[in-house]
């Protein structure tokens, strides 16, 4: 299993909206690195939900359970997209201070290339966001 990180901005797509559907296609990335992760994710593989802009937290865990296809809102060009759907919402949302400041979790593409919309996470780091989201405030 492998395991990422995908962000949205609340006013765009947010978790809340994401569990209420309960399965999305993750469809208008268009930068090509995001686009090499989307086609490497495949069934199964577990997903941290960022939201961006506002809040910067990671709010839950989703799933891969459709892996890259043509992304159907693509005009122009070979893009991708994979469908998700919610596994659950984090008991406390996990912060990007708290993500810059855990020594594990600075490593992370998300403190390194904040602007990356979907990017890969290491088991280690995504047993520890989780960690963070259980621990009392």
């Amino acid at each position: 299993m492998n395991y990422w990180l995908v962000k949205s901005e609340p006013g765009t797509y947010a978790w809340a909206q994401f569990v209420k559907d309960g399965r999305t296609a993750w469809t208008g990335v268009r930068n090509y690195q995001a686009r090499i992760y989307l086609r490497a994710m495949k069934r199964g593989d577990r997903v941290l939900f960022y939201h961006s802009n506002e809040g910067k937290n990671v709010v839950g865990v989703a799933q891969v359970v459709k892996p890259a296809y043509p992304d159907p809102t693509a005009e122009a060009g070979d893009w991708s997209c994979v469908d998700l759907a919610p596994v659950e919402t984090l008991a406390k949302p996990v912060g990007l201070d708290a993500i810059k400041t855990d020594s594990l979790l600075q490593a992370m593409v998300l403190v390194k290339n904040s602007r990356l919309s979907v990017q890969p996470v290491t088991e280690p780091q995504f047993n520890r966001v989780l960690e963070h989201a259980a621990t009392k405030a």
